[in-house]
């Protein structure tokens, strides 16, 4: 199921990606009469706003006889729509190079269903919900294209760190309270593309991207043998978002 869902994505970022380059391939025949904003691009310095919708899914790691001796099957990750909000601050480098960071508050929703496990007392024990509230601080290097009357495409990479509000890393209850644990803190690799279109007042930008943990954020259960946490060594998130900013 988590094999599908990466795949849907990777096929989205890449059906985009190729639209952008048709419509660059056939922007330059379109004259427009009025070139929107002319110097927006030339100032060092500028601010804007942004908002979007996200859906977070798991990347698990199980312990080494998770398949062969134990014979169970994936826990099950069903990401919920979430939301997000942020500010933007773009530093120019270059015609082609910005440095951006972009503070904002990302909220999502996880269910997790897990598979016939030795060690649940009663069905709903098979269910967790994850509500996850992060502080989001990415630092992300823009590269786009020359621009073409009025539209530019962009693909944007950059690094970022999370501070989970709603993590329970220090909470002392854990699953056998029906409280699912994870780090605090995390960190994480970001890639995107996106359009920037200049209108008459105000440059709108509308962007794919995708983030992706590359630290454990699991906070182990106080019983090693839990069905909970016992049986995974790690666990990373994996995020899509789509991205409308306003600058």
């Amino acid at each position: 199921m988590r094999k599908k869902r990466n795949k849907y994505y990777f096929l989205l970022l890449v059906i985009c990606f190729s639209y952008s380059v048709g419509v660059f391939a056939q922007y330059p025949t379109v004259r427009e009469r009025v070139i929107n904003l002319p110097t927006f691009d030339q100032k060092p310095i500028h601010y804007g706003y942004f908002l979007g919708l996200n859906q977070y899914d798991f990347k698990f790691e199980y312990v080494e006889n998770y398949y062969k001796e134990l014979g169970y099957k994936d826990v099950t990750v069903i990401p919920k729509s979430g939301f997000t909000v942020g500010l933007i601050g773009d530093l120019r480098i270059n015609t082609y190079f910005n440095l951006r960071f972009e503070p904002g508050l990302y909220y999502s929703r996880r269910e997790l269903q897990y598979p016939d496990i030795s060690g649940f007392e009663k069905e709903s024990d098979k269910i967790r919900e994850i509500k996850s509230t992060y502080i989001h601080l990415p630092l992300i290097l823009k590269i786009s294209t020359k621009r073409i009357n009025n539209f530019r495409p962009f693909i944007m990479a950059g690094f970022s760190t999370d501070f989970n509000l709603s993590s329970n890393s220090k909470n002392r209850d854990d699953n056998a309270s029906n409280v699912f644990r994870t780090t605090a803190q995390n960190l994480n690799y970001e890639l995107g593309l996106g359009f920037d279109f200049y209108l008459y007042y105000f440059k709108f930008s509308p962007s794919l991207r995708g983030i992706f943990s590359f630290q454990n954020e699991l906070v182990p259960d106080t019983d090693p043998n839990s069905p909970w946490t016992g049986i995974i060594n790690s666990i990373f998130s994996r995020g899509i978002a789509i991205i409308i900013t306003f600058e």
